[in-house]
């Protein structure tokens, strides 16, 4: 219907409503009281229907789409009925010289019902006709708070989907044996599993925006114990923004169950430090190099250089960003190799980059112990290469990407990396330019991680491969390392290896079995098999070695360590000779040189 005709509907049908209102208490109370005159209902009859039209259109009465009407739509009535009411009251005792106030209120209540019943009689009829050809299925509210309600009353009046909210769980007592928008809150949080199997429930939506990541993992487990599938609402202040709808929840990912929440970071200091600025990335391409970018982006640097060895996640990268930030940025791809010394100065040189993020490096512990010289070219050499160079071009601050696999190592790729770490934390020591390391554990979702190898597993029907039944290692997000990365270089004084408070380290058994959980299978359906550990790996991962502990936080869930004394002569022979010694030589010259220890200590953060 047009707007032109359902405004001429609208205001012809409430004309009739005031008009009946006015003449029923006219015929009901005149026999009781006979003091009512064909002049008195005239003019009042008149009052009502110009006051009741320009209230309406004050309080937008006939805009309203009145399918969807709820309390607000109420008390727009109200409103619009009492003050013609009041108006009417006053004309009668201005020109009749009198208030007829039974016929008066018997008008307003009239007024109210016929009003509100034509309006909610839409409504009404839209919810009884209105019938979706999608199968509903029951669906189970974990939460009901602020954004359940929300999600509830949004599946109730939309027949587009095939979710039907059939009960809440929530942990408040208060709220058990309560009905919200005709769905009753039936239990906690522990009872799902009952709850499920009593009410048929195919389908269980999380709307908790606001839950810690523990309290998401025990909620999740009493989820994984039944057939239902899971999902999770936006956050709240996305949905009231506008950047996302209540409906569009999504699958509970791996990253919900860390069991830890994502450090805040200091937005100011580093918009500080990275603002205007030349920002040069190595290993831009690979998972945490681009990831590094995109954050960086996000704080107007006036150049991005994206360095990498690789052309197609350069070209990758590079197309990406110049389609998503800021056009002001200029970006500027860089095809050279790490290994290359000339080729890094040559770049310093040319851009004089104020920051270096340096997270190009070799990173897989298995295949680095069957080709440990290239460990030793790209992650050794590599990084004195780039941190040399940018000692000459007077960098401020250098901040190499390191691991957890780079405290007390068992492998080639985690004492390549110490190795690096010794040399920054070297150079550091006579140069102008502040040299910091971050240490981060197993990151979810990068290239070689064991995320993307079970999705594959899982996909190809199972089973999914863990080494051993206690192998733990610690976790975080891309988003987040790369996060991490940022903020060390805004707290650089100089030599520190900046640490992610990781919370508890997470088995890997579990991982996998959340994972399959996840994707939709049962423990039984996919099946666990045990490879047995991998050249190099350890069972667990540590953060810090007992002696580079200083023990309080420097920044909210970041620590700090302190450097040891480093017998650099053994590093300077290893990259002169590395290319005369065998694989064996090698890996456990890396070894020796990286679990060098010194009783003397000297602490580079007071």
């Amino acid at each position: 219907m047009s707007y032109s005709k359902r405004l001429a509907l609208l205001v012809g049908m409430d004309s009739l409503i005031v008009l009946f209102s006015v003449y029923v208490g006219y015929y009901f109370l005149n026999p009781y009281f006979g003091i009512f005159t064909s002049k008195m209902l005239l003019i009042s009859s008149i009052t009502l229907l110009i006051t009741h039209h320009i209230f309406s259109f004050i309080y937008r009465l006939y805009h309203k789409v009145w399918s969807y009407a709820s309390i607000g739509e109420v008390i727009a009535i109200v409103k619009v009925v009492s003050f013609s009411i009041i108006s009417a009251a006053i004309v009668q005792s201005v020109v009749l010289g009198n208030i007829y106030v039974r016929v008066l209120f018997l008008t307003w209540l009239l007024h109210i019902c016929l009003i509100g019943g034509s309006r909610f009689s839409w409504r009404l009829s839209r919810d009884k006709l209105v019938k979706s050809s999608i199968v509903k299925e029951n669906t189970l509210i974990v939460g009901a708070g602020a954004a359940g309600t929300m999600l509830v009353r949004h599946l109730l009046k939309n027949h587009d989907h095939e979710l039907q909210p059939v009960a809440f769980v929530d942990d408040d007592l208060n709220k058990h044996k309560l009905d919200i928008y005709g769905t009753p809150v039936v239990g906690s949080t522990n009872d799902i599993p009952e709850i499920v199997e009593r009410y048929r429930i195919k389908h269980i939506i999380l709307a908790i925006p606001s839950l810690n990541k523990h309290r998401m993992q025990t909620i999740y487990q009493q989820c994984s114990k039944t057939n239902a599938t899971t999902k999770i609402v936006p956050m709240l202040e996305d949905i009231i923004t506008g950047k996302v709808s209540v409906q569009q929840f999504r699958d509970v990912q791996v990253e919900d169950l860390l069991g830890r929440d994502p450090v805040e970071l200091d937005t100011q200091s580093i918009s500080e430090k990275l603002s205007n600025k030349t920002v040069l990335v190595t290993g831009a391409g690979g998972s945490i190099g681009s990831e590094i970018c995109r954050q960086v982006s996000k704080f107007k640097p006036k150049r991005l250089l994206l360095l990498g060895h690789g052309e197609n996640s350069i070209y990758t990268i590079d197309m990406e960003l110049r389609n998503t930030i800021d056009k002001n940025i200029e970006i500027i791809p860089i095809i050279a190799d790490v290994q290359d010394r000339e080729r890094i100065q040559q770049v310093m040189d040319d851009y004089q980059p104020d920051v270096v993020y340096h997270a190009a490096a070799h990173k897989h512990v298995p295949l680095m112990e069957y080709n440990p010289k290239e460990a030793v070219k790209n992650n050794i050499i590599g990084t004195k290469n780039v941190a040399e160079a940018a000692d000459l071009a007077q960098v401020t601050t250098f901040v190499l990407v390191s691991t957890d696999k780079a405290v007390n190592p068992t492998n080639v790729m985690g004492s390549t990396k110490r190795i690096a770490e010794m040399i920054i934390q070297d150079i550091d020591k006579r140069s102008n330019t502040k040299f910091v390391a971050v240490r981060f554990g197993n990151v979810l979702g990068s290239r070689g991680s064991v995320i993307p190898l079970f999705k594959k597993q899982i996909k190809a029907g199972g089973p999914l491969t863990v080494t051993h039944p206690e192998m733990t290692r610690y976790f975080m997000t891309i988003p987040e390392a790369s996060r991490l990365v940022l903020q060390a270089g805004t707290l650089a004084q100089g030599g520190e290896i900046f640490v992610l408070d990781m919370g508890q380290p997470v088995k890997i058994v579990d991982l996998a079995t959340n994972l399959i959980n996840l994707s939709g299978y049962s423990l039984e359906e996919i099946g666990i098999k045990y490879s047995g550990m991998r050249p190099g790996e350890k069972m667990y991962e540590e953060l810090l070695d007992r002696d580079e502990i200083i023990g309080e936080a420097i920044f909210p869930k970041i620590l700090v360590g302190r450097s040891l004394q480093i017998d650099f002569a053994k590093i300077t022979y290893l990259i002169d000779n590395y290319i005369l010694l065998n694989d064996k030589k090698i890996r456990e010259y890396v070894l020796e040189i990286a679990n060098k220890r010194s009783s003397e200590t000297v602490s580079l953060t007071n």
